[in-house]
């Protein structure tokens, strides 16, 4: 039986789309939500039912929240599983490019605490998905794009390939066992081409303004380094896709989505 976590999440919910009506897989929620098991990794007690009888085990990353809670997290759920004789665990990690982003840590943190696991595992270190471009590029009221972007770029991914790919190599997982993927994109976006896709026009502001901005706006504390991060990131040549080769199109299986058509989609649904 195949045990998918954080199903309420967006990644997590594209993926129990792909799976729905499998009598083999089920659905988990930190809430217990009708239909699926009461899997919550704040809460460790809960976590031996919620893994009974399962086989192998989609963990989607739990990333809200500072790398402390993130990695006791992680930590209770490999454990768990370990524990209840799960025979393979898929996570969803940050790809390697990403190293400069400051919340890779946990990631990486688990990624060793996977290598060193008694079950199976599978690593998908996904790209930065082409809706998060949707928050950091939206245009204002003046249709200006002030996000601090610079003449970086982003080598996003459309998130539908990424559920799909973690929905096929979670059914099937032997063949990927031992495996580390790089899912980044291949399609590099920039600040004048997503300004250009909504009609707008790009006017960058600074890294300051931006933090000023995420301070006002009511985010949580980790939250403003997280973006203001991954900003500076975009913007200073890390992100593009040149850092990593790339397994997307070879699991895919075919042509990746346009990241481009993504993030429009992203923006007009706000």
């Amino acid at each position: 039986m195949l045990l998918v976590t954080g199903v309420s999440g967006g990644l997590g919910r594209l993926v129990a789309e792909r799976l729905a009506g499998r009598d083999d897989v089920v659905l988990g929620t930190r809430a217990g939500l009708p239909g699926t098991r009461l899997v919550d990794f704040d809460e460790p007690a809960t976590l031996a039912d919620a893994f009974a009888g399962v086989g192998t085990l989609l963990m989607i990353s739990a990333g809200f929240g500072e790398d402390d809670t993130v990695v006791a997290r992680h930590e209770a759920a490999i454990s768990a599983a370990e524990r209840a004789g799960v025979g393979h665990l898929v996570y969803t990690s940050l790809s390697g490019d990403g190293d400069h982003l400051t919340y890779s840590l946990a990631h990486r943190w688990t990624e060793r605490r996977l290598r060193r696991s008694t079950a199976r595992w599978t690593i998908l270190r996904n790209g930065l998905y082409a809706e998060l471009l949707g928050l950091l590029a939206a245009p204002d009221a003046d249709r200006r794009v002030t996000g601090p972007l610079g003449e970086g770029r982003l080598a996003a991914v459309a998130r539908e390939d990424l559920a799909e790919i973690a929905a096929a190599v979670a059914v099937a997982p032997a063949a990927h066992a031992g495996r580390t993927y790089e899912l980044v994109g291949e399609r590099p976006l920039g600040g004048p081409e997503l300004a250009r896709a909504l009609g707008a026009t790009y006017a960058p502001g600074t890294l300051a303004e931006a933090r000023a901005a995420l301070a006002a706006s009511g985010a949580e504390p980790f939250q403003i380094p997280m973006l203001t991060g991954t900003y500076s990131a975009i913007a200073h040549g890390f992100l593009d896709g040149s850092g990593v080769r790339s397994d997307l199109r070879a699991v895919l299986g075919r042509e990746p989505r346009d990241p481009l058509d993504a993030f429009v989609e992203a923006v007009r649904q706000g």
